[in-house]
């Protein structure tokens, strides 16, 4: 039984190609509100995917991407033939975000949803000192770095994997924590959580170490403690093409050299 072709919406990025692009399809397709659109094309790179993941998180929509960037990671190959057929025959992917409650030196509370990863980098020359808490029980007392993360299976071939993290699979119950250039304890790598765990972070000597948090891309500036988890209730769904799908590029990636 052939499924129904969807409904299109083409969203774009704010570049020529991306825009040429969105152009294009529009003419060929049609061009629906995307409160109307059954799947959201997002046309651009990464970076604007996870713009328009956050955007569309718990609204039930289909998210598509075809990459007008570079990288392209979390997109598709673009090509403009049989773009309705392919949607239809594409491998839907839940996403959950992580959720962010930081707090600042001056008692200032902020929430965030982060696909990728929520990292703690350091403000000035000083290493940061902090510890590690996960679900109420203390890990680590001391962890002296450049910085630290929490990072998603979406978000774990993004900056975990440059700063030396492990690829997780999209379907992994699993989140990463991955240290950026830590000095003490020297030789720890990071740690593989269960996706229900709590972390906890507390900026040992905040005055004298500024640390800055970051979900995404909102930056909070010299927090004290941050808390992350997994978020319980929102979720957004991401299509691949069947012939290049998410654990198709996780192995490929982990075999690159």
């Amino acid at each position: 039984m052939n499924r129904p072709l969807p409904v299109l919406s083409f969203v774009c990025a704010d570049t020529d190609d991306a825009q040429d692009a969105a152009a294009r399809l529009s003419v060929l397709y049609g061009q629906e509100r995307m409160e109307d659109a059954e799947v959201i094309v997002a046309l651009g790179g990464d970076g604007f995917m996870l713009h328009i993941l956050r955007e569309t998180m718990g609204t039930g929509k289909r998210i598509y991407g075809m990459n007008r960037g570079t990288v392209g990671f979390l997109m598709n190959e673009y090509r403009e033939d049989g773009l309705r057929e392919r949607v239809a025959a594409a491998i839907a992917e839940t996403v959950r975000p992580l959720q962010m409650h930081a707090l600042d030196a001056d008692g200032n509370e902020t929430e965030a949803l982060a696909v990728n990863e929520v990292s703690l980098l350091r403000q000035s020359y000083q290493a940061a000192k902090i510890r590690i808490a996960i679900d109420g029980k203390v890990r680590l007392e001391e962890l002296i770095c450049d910085g630290v993360m929490v990072a998603t299976p979406a978000g774990s071939t993004a900056y975990n994997l440059s700063a030396h993290g492990p690829i997780l699979p999209l379907d992994a119950p699993l989140l990463a924590l991955t240290p950026v250039s830590p000095f003490r304890p020297r030789r720890w790598r990071g740690a593989l959580l269960p996706n229900q765990a709590t972390v906890r972070f507390d900026i040992l000597e905040p005055d004298k170490r500024p640390v800055n948090a970051v979900a995404d891309h909102t930056e909070i500036k010299s927090v004290v403690s941050v808390t992350v988890r997994e978020s319980r209730d929102k979720t957004v769904t991401v299509l691949f093409d069947e012939s290049h799908s998410w654990n198709e590029r996780i192995l490929s990636e982990q075999f690159r050299y």
